[in-house]
C-alpha cells in the first residue's frame, strides 16, 4: 500500500512512516523541514529526514509545502495513496501569535489542501488527521480541581476516566494555534460527512518520544530532558508546575492509525493520548527524569501561565478501546522518559 506521510520528518510523521513501513507499506514522505523556521536551528529534522531515507527501503522524499495548494493537488493526483496521514501543522500555541497568518495557512489552509486533493484523487482512502486538545481551549481549566502535593487533578468524578471527546469546544479561549487547529478538525469531519470520507481526526495530547526535537515552545517532555542534560535552566509557566499533561508514546500513536486505517470509520473524533496513567505534571517529570540522569533540574518559575494552557488534561482512551480493542498504550510514562534520556544523550 502506498501510504502518503505528510511532516514526515517530525516526531509523529516519521514514527508512521517506519512503523508503516514495516507493514509493507511503500513511503512517500512530504516534508520541508518548516519546522526550523517556525523556531529556528534548534527545530531543524533534516536529520530524521536523513534517518528515514537510511532505514526505510524506497523511501520517497517530496520537498513540498503543503500551503502550496496546486502542488499538493499535483502530488495526490500523481501518487495516489492508498492511505494520507496528515500530521504536518505549526504546532506551537504561543509562536502562532507571532506568526498568525503562517499559523493559519498552514494549519487550516494545508489541511484542507490535503483534504480537496485526497477527494479529488482518492476519497476512498482512509484520511487520518493529526488534530490536537487545544481545539478544547481553556475550556477544562472550568471543570473543579484539587491540589495536591505535586499535581492538579479532576475532583469532578465525571472526569475520573479524563476528557471525552463530547467535551464542548465552544465559549473559550483557544490561542491562535488551537483555533487553527480548531478549523482544520471540523473541515477534516465535514468531508467526512458531506462527502462520506472514510477521515479521523485524533486530538492529541502530549505527543512525545525519542525522536521528538523538543523546543521550549514545543515538545514537553523532550525540551526538559535536554534542559536536565546539558544543564540548562528550565521555565516553568504558572500552576506552581502542578499542571497535568498525559503523554503518549509516538509508538503508540501510530499503532493507533494502523487500526483506524484497516477498519476505518467515517468522520471520527479520537482523543488520544496517554490517559490518566500515562500523564504527569512538570514537578513530577522532573522526578522521573532526575532518576534516569542522576542530575538535578535546573528551573525557574514564572508566576504566570500561557495563554489558554490547560490546569489538567488528560485523555479519556474509552472510546479508542471500544472501537479498536486491538489497540491500547503499550509503553509507559517511565520507558518513554528513560527513552528520551538515552536518544539525546546520543545526539547532543
Amino acid at each position: 500500500m502506498k501510504t502518503l506521510v505528510t511532516g514526515s520528518s517530525g516526531l509523529i510523521g516519521s514514527e508512521v512512516s517506519l512503523f508503516f513501513a514495516r507493514q509493507g507499506c511503500t513511503i512517500h514522505g512530504v516534508d520541508n523541514n518548516q519546522r526550523a523556521t517556525f523556531f529556528g536551528p534548534q527545530g531543524d529534522t533534516r536529520w530524521n529526514q536523513k534517518r528515514l531515507s537510511d532505514l526505510i527501503p524506497g523511501f520517497i522524499h517530496h520537498e513540498l509545502d503543503i500551503r502550496d495548494r496546486q502542488g499538493v493537488l499535483d502530488l495526490v493526483a500523481s501518487v495516489k495513496p492508498d492511505i494520507i496521514i496528515h500530521t504536518a501543522a505549526q504546532p506551537s500555541h504561543d509562536r502562532a501569535a507571532a506568526i498568525p497568518f503562517d499559523d493559519f495557512d498552514t494549519n487550516a489552509v494545508g489541511t484542507l489542501n490535503m483534504l480537496e486533493a485526497a477527494r479529488r484523487a482518492c476519497p476512498d482512502s482512509p484520511f487520518v488527521h493529526m488534530s490536537t486538545n487545544k481545539v478544547y481551549g481553556d475550556r477544562p481549566n472550568t471543570i473543579a480541581l484539587s491540589e495536591l502535593d505535586t499535581r492538579w487533578d479532576y475532583a469532578d468524578p465525571t472526569y475520573e476516566h479524563g476528557i471525552a471527546e463530547t467535551f464542548s469546544i465552544d465559549q473559550s479561549k483557544h490561542s491562535l494555534f488551537g483555533a487553527s487547529k480548531v478549523a482544520a478538525d471540523v473541515m477534516v469531519q465535514e468531508y467526512g460527512r458531506y462527502f462520506n470520507m472514510p477521515t479521523c481526526c485524533l486530538r492529541g495530547g502530549c505527543l512525545t518520544g525519542p525522536n521528538h526535537t523538543g523546543v521550549e515552545l514545543h515538545g514537553f517532555l523532550s525540551y526538559l530532558v535536554k534542559c536536565n542534560l546539558e544543564g540548562r535552566e528550565y521555565k516553568v509557566f504558572g500552576y506552581k508546575g502542578k499542571q497535568v499533561r498525559d503523554n503518549i508514546h509516538s509508538e503508540d500513536v501510530a499503532r493507533f492509525m494502523w487500526e483506524f486505517c484497516n477498519a476505518p470509520r467515517v468522520a471520527e473524533v479520537y482523543n488520544l493520548g496517554g490517559g490518566k496513567a500515562n500523564s504527569c505534571s512538570i514537578l513530577e517529570a522532573f522526578a522521573v527524569a532526575e532518576s534516569f540522569t542522576g542530575k538535578k533540574q535546573v528551573h525557574t518559575y514564572v508566576d504566570e501561565n500561557r495563554i489558554g494552557d490547560h490546569i489538567c488534561y488528560y485523555s479519556d482512551l474509552r472510546k479508542m478501546r471500544d472501537h479498536y480493542p486491538a489497540w491500547d498504550i503499550t509503553i509507559s510514562l517511565p520507558e518513554t522518559i528513560q527513552q528520551i534520556v538515552t536518544a539525546w544523550r546520543t545526539r547532543l
